[in-house]
């Protein structure tokens, strides 16, 4: 398949999406599936995936390789190849967007691709299959298979499959790892769990600032790897900054709701897993924090719970130190830059940040300090098909999007020419 004619079909493939009918009803498999609002799913998970697409399609004719001046007798120069067969594990919290990140990168450098969805959530990849076949893509290039955690393990192993994609936990990922290690060797993109610190300083804007924490930790109802759960505030601003941020709590759990019904902001966690892990965890923060907001069920039906706020964590507060994948976070209070630097540094997850001051440079050293794969200024929970977005540490290692994803599916050949 030419450049030019995998590229068209990008571009259909972006326009079927977009479609007002197709979209609709992937956010309808999504709300069924897991409890997304269908409104938020339509502008942003939809959204993000139409612009990947778009991205990713403008890379079908641009990975070019080198050549190097004639030395010694020989031309030398560097071609980039696609991989071959590749494999994709989704998480089950956004899946349309995810399908793209993964399989964006993959076509658009020349690979196939065989994509398995979260057993809780393989709908919108399977609707979503039908619209690869619809824009042209041959059979085979793009396939979604459906199962359980079993058969993501017997891709990882899978001898053929020459790199494997994973978003999802970190016990998870380091299986993962290990299958692909004893298999063949196969590349590995491991996008894994976070505990996103949140760092507002005395002279930051606290509205804004309240408002970006508040919307990092109620969006998708806290079921981001991404979601701003630890919340460290200077001492100056510390009271202020935390009427403004549950206030604006509060007036987003006002937007629960029925998942279907296009005036709902606020839904459920996923399913009475989901749910009942959560509350455990707010039980558990109950005799390690100080309770400030929320800490129960959002009436008697449904999986919703209120947007749950913390204060004073122990130090080793499983609140404070672990994913809980909800509406929770854990604000606490600094002195110092030193001190706040130390305290976003201290977890295992290094997946995002969010830095709200005024001052430039005090903003370049928080970028420089904190071990983060992103980090936002004066805004939080940002992610971009034409960026790198991965994590350090234990939330990963390889990223997707940007350049640096198309570079991942190629391998790289060197030729010399006498």
């Amino acid at each position: 398949m030419s450049t030019a004619a995998r590229r068209q079909c990008m571009w259909k493939l972006a326009d079927l999406f977009n479609d007002p009918v197709h979209a609709d009803m992937m956010s309808q498999l999504e709300s069924h599936s897991f409890g997304r609002p269908i409104k938020p799913h339509l502008d942003v998970d939809v959204a993000v995936a139409v612009e990947g697409i778009r991205y990713y399609s403008g890379w079908c004719d641009k990975v070019t390789g080198e050549t190097h001046l004639k030395d010694n007798g020989f031309t030398k120069s560097v071609r980039r190849e696609p991989i071959g067969v590749v494999g994709a594990l989704l998480a089950w919290n956004g899946p349309i967007a995810s399908v793209v990140m993964k399989a964006g990168p993959a076509l658009a450098t020349g690979n196939v691709i065989i994509l398995k969805p979260s057993e809780k959530t393989p709908l919108g990849a399977l609707y979503a299959a039908d619209l690869f076949r619809q824009a042209g893509f041959p059979p085979g290039v793009f396939q979604v298979l459906p199962g359980d955690g079993k058969l993501g393990t017997l891709m990882a192993s899978h001898m053929r499959i020459r790199k494997i994609s994973f978003t999802g936990s970190i016990s998870t990922g380091k299986k993962v790892q290990e299958a692909a290690a004893k298999s063949n060797l196969k590349r590995v993109t491991l996008e894994l769990g976070g505990k996103s610190p949140v760092i507002v300083f005395e002279d930051a804007d606290l509205d804004v600032a309240a408002f970006w924490a508040a919307t990092a930790i109620t969006a998708n109802c806290g079921q981001y790897c991404i979601a701003g759960s630890r919340v460290y505030v200077q001492s100056e601003v510390y009271d202020a900054f935390l009427g403004r941020y549950t206030a604006i709590l509060k007036q987003m759990a006002g937007g629960k709701g029925i998942p279907s019904d296009p005036s709902t902001t606020y839904g459920p966690v996923a399913d009475k897993i989901q749910f009942e892990r959560v509350q455990a965890y707010i039980e558990s923060g109950k005799g390690e924090a100080k309770l400030v907001l929320g800490g129960d069920r959002m009436g008697n039906k449904g999986y919703f719970i209120h947007p749950t706020v913390f204060a004073d964590p122990t130090p080793n507060a499983k609140v404070y130190k672990e994913e809980i994948f909800g509406p929770v976070s854990v604000v606490k209070r600094f002195s110092t830059e030193e001190e706040v630097i130390a305290l976003a540094n201290d977890t295992e997850f290094g997946l995002m940040a969010g830095v709200f001051t005024k001052q430039l440079d005090r903003a370049e050293r928080m970028v420089s300090a904190i071990e983060s794969g992103t980090v936002c200024i004066n805004s939080m929970m940002i992610v971009s098909a034409q960026t790198p977005f991965g994590g350090v540490k234990q939330s990963g290692y390889g990223s997707e999007g940007g350049f640096d994803s198309i570079l991942a599916y190629t391998q790289v050949k060197t030729v010399f020419l006498r």
